[in-house]
């Protein structure tokens, strides 16, 4: 379930986090003022995505950080039931997520590269 700890992907896994706290963020204002969502019911769940991201990002070196990296993408897609658009923008860092990790595996597999 987790990549080893000098695979170059997990930069690019968290990454995706660190981009995802931004982009739940910025979802406040748009579950606002374009699906009309209570301002405080978009606060707590956008916030509490980003939470979720930034908290994962945190734990990425710990067993801890790739299930709630997970959930994350789980929750960001999930967004999308108060504001139709975070199902595309959940979906887009959901598959980037999968593709990311996957080859973060095949690298696994394949071992370090061989020195001359």
């Amino acid at each position: 379930m987790n990549l080893s700890p000098k695979n170059p992907m997990r930069v690019v896994l968290l990454s995706v986090l660190a981009f995802e706290v931004i982009l739940f963020g910025l979802a406040i204002p748009v579950m606002i003022l374009i699906s009309d969502v209570p301002a405080l019911t978009a606060a707590l769940a956008g916030g509490g995505a980003a939470l979720l991201a930034l908290v994962a990002a945190g734990l990425m070196r710990r067993p801890a950080g790739y299930p709630l990296g997970w959930l994350t993408q789980v929750v960001g897609f999930s967004l999308g039931l108060l504001t139709p658009a975070m199902f595309i923008v959940g979906f887009l860092f959901l598959g980037l997520w999968v593709v990311t990790f996957i080859l973060g595996k095949r690298l696994d597999e394949q071992g370090p590269p061989a020195t001359a």
